[in-house]
């Protein structure tokens, strides 16, 4: 007898090797089912057996109960966890889109999707202790380099702005769009020529007057007024560099903003003696002069063209005026050109980087230099920067207009007459940028 004929018999379902699904349910399809209890729940089983979705990773029922997850699990996975519904009002939970669940008289609100963070797990790398330790001392090194400059500016700036010596020298005329600087060069000589005096009181004369100019855009200027040009200080006529000995630093500032139209927002005071220690310092700047020169007064001895001057050779080359065809013309040029000098190497990236040579320079020029009682060492730097922009290719130079360079005055002498109005509108396109570069003025 066969296992099928056996097992109709015994009134039980003949094995079957076949999977699951379409293929037992087409056996049972010709088969009465309700009078067999275990043939129905087997039929049961099926039917949930084959109602089930397809296989999925994420979370069960169940496991939205269970207990919560740890931190390295959280890590480990990146699947989205339902969070398990909570009751409401049975009105409510119908109006929201609720359900409600079998043996359960309470409806729930539709489960929310919490969405948690993947991490993604990266491969262990070889952990290089050397090139690691090697980045450490690196990043140490930058930062202690970036903290020692920044110390050393600080120490700087603040050692500089307690050595300056201040004079009060400006006046309350309302301030413009450019920004001018007062350069006066003063020497050693005896006697108080210029002033209409006799007396011989040896002292310091102003022999140099430059006005620096930076306009907000345009090209940069600076323009030379002579020493004996005429003015009239309260009533009195007199040379413009014997206004400060009579009434002081700030009548001379009054009376050149007269002569421009335009505010002097700084004023600078150079003392030729002390620049020799300033070139020294340097190491020496270039001069050039086109005539051969063996001037007993000054001590200069100079064969024309170039050369590199020290600080002797400087000084006695700002000073010599008697074997210049110019006089006091030539001599304020000269004094010009080594202030120029000067300037161009102080400012130089070469001077800037050696901290050795920046500090001989500094304290060589702050005892040689007097400045007014708003200026500090960013308005000197920026005055640097301009005086360079002044002297280049792109910069104006010159001196303001005359009508007459030898116009006598009793007691005073020689003195210069001044265009007051050609100098007006000149500081006016001075001031506004307006003007071309080149050499402007009674040059």
């Amino acid at each position: 007898m066969s296992e099928r004929s056996r097992a109709d018999q015994a009134g039980q379902e003949p094995p079957s090797f076949l999977p699951s699904g379409k293929s037992q349910r087409s056996l049972r399809s010709n088969r009465p089912v309700a009078a067999d209890p275990l043939r129905s729940s087997s039929r049961r089983s099926n039917q949930k057996a084959s109602s089930q979705p397809a296989p999925t990773f994420a979370p069960t029922a169940e496991a939205s109960n269970a207990q919560p997850r740890t931190t390295q699990s959280r890590r480990q996975h990146t699947q989205t966890r339902i969070a398990p519904a909570l009751p409401t009002s049975g009105s409510a939970a119908r109006r929201a889109g609720g359900r409600y669940h079998q043996g359960n008289s309470t409806p729930l609100q539709p489960a929310r999707r919490l969405h948690t963070t993947a991490v993604a797990q990266r491969p262990p790398v070889a952990y290089n202790k050397q090139g690691h330790h090697a980045r450490k001392i690196l990043s140490t090194f930058l930062v202690g380099i970036i903290a020692l400059i920044i110390c050393s500016i600080g120490s700087a700036w603040f050692w500089t702005s307690k050595q300056l010596q201040h004079k009060d020298m400006l006046t309350n005329m309302a301030s413009g769009t450019a920004t001018s600087w007062l350069i006066l060069g003063s020497d050693e000589r005896d006697g108080t020529e210029g002033t209409g005096t006799t007396d011989d009181t040896p002292g310091f004369r102003t022999d140099t007057i430059l006005v620096l100019t930076k306009p907000r855009h345009g090209n940069t200027s600076l323009i030379s007024i002579p020493r004996d040009s005429l003015v009239t200080v309260n009533g009195q006529g007199m040379k413009i560099n014997a206004a400060a000995n009579i009434y002081g630093y700030r009548a001379l500032t009054g009376q050149v903003e007269a002569i421009s139209g335009h505010k002097i927002d700084h004023v600078v005071l150079i003392r030729f003696g002390g620049l020799e220690g300033v070139v020294q310092a340097l190491g020496g700047v270039n001069l050039c002069y086109d005539q051969t020169v063996n001037d007993p007064y000054s001590g200069l001895n100079w064969t024309a063209g170039c050369h590199k001057a020290d600080g002797g050779t400087a000084l006695a080359f700002s000073r010599m005026r008697y074997a210049d065809p110019k006089g006091d013309f030539g001599r304020a040029e000269r004094q010009r050109m080594v202030i120029a000098a000067i300037t161009h190497k102080a400012v130089s990236a070469k001077t800037l980087m050696n901290f050795s040579t920046l500090s001989r320079v500094s304290k060589a020029s702050l005892g040689s230099i007097t400045v007014d009682e708003s200026t500090n060492p960013w308005t000197l730097v920026r005055m640097a920067l301009a005086f360079q922009e002044a002297s280049g290719s792109k910069g104006i130079n010159g001196s303001v207009y005359w009508t007459d360079p030898d116009y006598y005055v009793s007691g005073l002498g020689s003195t210069v007459l001044l265009d007051d109005k050609r100098n007006l509108d000149l500081f006016a396109q001075l001031g506004d940028g307006s003007h071309e570069p080149g050499p402007v003025g009674g040059v």
